[in-house]
């Protein structure tokens, strides 16, 4: 299985505190353990800039950074070795394994935090946290600051600023390095193997759960722990919602089935969506806006490079889209008009795409000084035009209505264009209608 290798953490840690003022201190809890009911835990899963920074995969931890401290800059706090706990619950690092097998420092005890913290942040004169996304941690640590501001008639020094890290860190976190790139291929293959798997399923009369039980044992087969996301499995008019969740609906004779699902492996993201016919064969208005959509991301592909902007792909895919309904007669009036309007938005109402990484809608700004940031070697992004033909629209044909497509795929930025990482998994009419046909030949 492919991992993040130990020295990269250590390499964006030194990165980091490189950008931190002097005399700073940085504090960022692991993600809380999550309440699926009673007594049973969601499975659990790091908070993306902990495991970012620590690659540290436990619950009840907070890293500490703190530049130019003699004594090391990296401190865990995290749960101690436990034998009856371990016995239950699985094994655990330690204080010996954050040091021997993350890195760091120094580590204490969690359970003496209260202790020892305090002690740490005091004389600093800057706080980095992640502010306002954890308040039951914002809690502690203003709990923290106060003891320091308590002792101050007896020479303690509180820090006098507070600064949200996330600027820092998720300004870093957009930009991949080769092995996040390695790691996210690798999501992207299996999550690329799934889509197929699901589409040589595809059965008249199966549920839309049947298509995701094909995804689940996919993902999982290739050592993915968990998809990245909840899978949408949308067929006939639930294509047509945009985050459709229920996946209980059976698959009929002529409905287009809608697939947006990926894994993550080593908590990086894949993310994928295909729409292909239940029967193996695309009806003449099916494939009409289904090659409309096919021809808009071929589009976006072609505007996403270095130095140009993030919208441009968006607005390209707005473009071809636009024309292409115009020709089609599901709009009237000038191409141009139609998009200074945003007449489009009754069948195209998202955007073309978004960053791409540890969170499947990943962190970085999408404008710097109020103007589109310009894309860079190394940002990973998804490309997903699609369009959606409400089944209520009385405003079309009938024929056109229920049809809901969207053809999505994972880009990352190169010196000379972008990389596909999710190209393997069929896209063309052609291509999806002769792997269908072949399984079912197999299967007979």
């Amino acid at each position: 299985m492919i991992h993040i290798p130990k020295p990269e953490y250590s390499r964006r840690r030194k990165a980091l505190m490189a950008q931190m003022e002097p005399n700073s201190i940085a504090i960022l809890p692991a993600a809380a353990v999550a309440i699926r009911n009673r007594d049973v835990e969601h499975v659990y899963r790091q908070d993306s800039d902990f495991q970012y920074l620590s690659g540290f995969p436990e619950p009840q931890a907070v890293l500490v950074l703190m530049p130019g401290r003699a004594h090391g800059e990296y401190i865990l706090f995290c749960r101690e070795r436990n034998a009856e706990r371990e016995l239950w619950d699985g094994l655990r690092a330690g204080q010996e394994g954050a040091i021997r097998d993350f890195g760091a420092d120094d580590a204490f005890p969690i359970t003496d935090i209260d202790d020892i913290l305090p002690g740490l942040i005091e004389g600093r004169d800057r706080v980095y946290s992640a502010m306002g996304s954890n308040p039951e941690f914002d809690r502690h640590l203003m709990d923290w600051i106060n003891v320091i501001r308590s002792k101050a008639h007896l020479g303690a020094q509180p820090p006098n600023e507070f600064v949200a890290l996330d600027h820092l860190l998720h300004d870093m976190r957009l930009y991949k390095s080769a092995a996040e790139v390695k790691v996210m291929r690798e999501a992207a293959r299996i999550s690329a193997q799934a889509h197929i798997r699901a589409m040589q399923a595809s059965r008249v009369g199966l549920h839309e759960f049947s298509l995701e039980a094909e995804l689940d044992y996919e993902f999982r087969k290739g050592g993915a722990k968990m998809p990245a996301y909840g899978s949408i499995v949308a067929a006939g008019r639930n294509s047509c919602i945009l985050h459709y969740q229920q996946n209980d609906a059976v698959l009929k004779d002529g409905d287009l089935v809608l697939i947006d699902a990926g894994c993550e492996i080593d908590c990086y993201a894949s993310d994928i969506t295909r729409t292909w016919p239940v029967n193996g064969k695309y009806s003449p208005e099916q494939k009409a806006i289904y090659e409309l959509v096919l021809a808009s991301q071929e589009a976006a592909f072609a505007e996403i490079a270095p130095n140009k902007h993030w919208n441009q792909a968006h607005e390209a895919t707005v473009r071809v889209i636009t024309t292409g309904l115009v020709k089609l007669g599901l709009l009237q009036g000038d191409v141009d008009e139609l998009i200074a309007s945003e007449a489009y938005k009754a069948f195209y109402m998202h955007r073309a795409g978004h960053w791409l990484g540890m969170d499947v809608h990943d962190v970085g700004e999408y404008k710097v000084g109020g103007e589109w940031r310009v894309l860079e070697v190394g940002m990973a992004l998804t490309v997903e035009p699609g369009i959606y033909i409400s089944p209520d629209n009385q405003n079309v044909a009938k024929k056109w209505r229920g049809i809901g497509v969207r053809i999505e795929d994972d880009v990352v930025v190169t010196k000379t264009g972008c990389e596909i990482l999710t190209k393997g998994v069929p896209k063309t009419v052609a291509d999806i209608e002769a792997l269908m046909a072949q399984a079912r030949t197999q299967a007979a």
